[in-house]
């Protein structure tokens, strides 16, 4: 089998120089964690899955201090506590907020999705207590909690890293003087390779900071009627189960969905979660928009197999379609105070959403 991650690799190949492949490839463990781990790349698409991870680590944390090697005397073990492990959890880079999920059958699920030979769960769970099942950690006689330690270590740091070159570039950012050079290099940020996330921040800041300045009138009767500005509110974090919105406008009530252009089922999926209520898509493509709402309504025909009531029931549900190319715009229109609280929104949510405050 092929190492995905090189990392994951170097660290194999310094533990057991001349049988690393053989531990791979024995290894569902570390076979699922290199599966999992493509969020270190820049241009990766992929969810840091950090709930899942760190899961597995709060376990191997305390397991490898007090049962390494032991294997006879860790068949009898039976779990450690579930606060002693959330605590853990909670306690490691971006996990303040991460939920408990992962200990109730979310890792076994995915472990069994991604490893199809897998016979037993990866983690076993007993009365509110937990453990990796011994099949797991012992490979060609090797005990490997200590290496998928430092494998999951090294992705933390990575992502860290990773994470540091968008502060340092927002903090450049702060410091310049020159508007149309921060107007610039605000639009580079806006890529088609941009890590989801991150994407759904920027996009968001730019947008509040445009609709802001668009003023519609609002009141119950004539002489109840006032001038206000559009204000955008983001509905949670990133990963949240948010049901399909990420943004709502307020007073108009317009919902946003930030998503890529790659698979238009998932549009539809988002129209059907708010009972085709219209949806502002904010898309992640450099593709003009009319080309986006071309391709649209041509899955559309397709999967409605020419039904009228489901062609128009999803057509109807199109408010808008907002790509990078319409946001880069927006960013050239915006005055020095926008652009300065655009800035400054990214910093705030990104720092937000990567838990950051917290770790600092």
């Amino acid at each position: 089998m092929n190492i995905k991650e090189d990392f994951v690799r170097d660290i194999l190949e310094k533990e057991y120089p001349t049988d690393f492949q053989q531990v791979y490839d024995n290894s569902m463990l570390i076979q699922y964690l290199d599966k999992k781990m493509k969020a270190v790349h820049s241009n990766s698409k992929t969810r840091r899955n950090l709930a899942n991870i760190y899961a597995i680590y709060s376990i191997l944390y305390f397991y490898k201090n007090h049962f390494y090697e032991k294997a006879e005397e860790y068949r009898g073990f039976e779990g450690y506590d579930y606060m002693l492990l959330f605590n853990h959890y909670r306690s490691l880079y971006g996990g303040s907020r991460l939920q408990n999920h992962s200990f109730n059958s979310r890792v076994n699920g995915e472990f069994h999705n991604r490893i199809n030979n897998a016979v037993n769960d990866l983690i076993i769970a007993n009365n509110g207590k937990y453990l990796i099942h011994i099949d797991y950690l012992y490979v060609n006689g090797y005990d490997i909690s200590k290496v998928v330690c430092k494998i999951i270590e090294m992705y933390i740091q990575l992502l860290r890293t990773k994470d540091n070159v968008l502060i340092n570039h927002l903090s450049e950012l702060q410091s310049l003087t020159d508007y149309a050079q921060k107007k610039e290099k605000v639009s580079t940020l806006l890529t088609e390779d941009a890590e989801a996330r991150i994407f759904e921040i920027i996009s968001y800041a730019i947008l509040k900071n445009h609709y802001r300045n668009i003023k519609v009138y609002f009141g119950y009767s004539q002489e109840s009627i006032k001038k206000v500005s559009l204000k955008l509110y983001k509905t949670g974090r990133t990963n949240a189960n948010d049901g399909g919105i990420d943004f709502v406008m307020r007073p108009v009530g317009r919902f946003f969905q930030v998503t890529e252009v790659s698979n238009y089922d998932k549009y539809l999926l988002d129209i059907d979660k708010v009972m085709h209520f219209p949806i502002t898509f904010v898309i992640k493509t450099k593709q003009s928009k009319n080309d986006i709402l071309s391709e649209l309504e041509k899955h559309i025909r397709t999967r409605s197999s020419g039904m009228t009531v489901l062609e128009n029931r999803y057509r109807k549900a199109i408010e808008e379609i907002i790509t990078i190319n319409e946001l880069q715009i927006w960013i050239q229109e915006l005055d020095d105070s926008d652009i300065d609280r655009i800035i400054r929104d990214i910093d705030i949510y990104f720092k937000l959403e990567m838990n950051m405050e917290e770790n600092e």
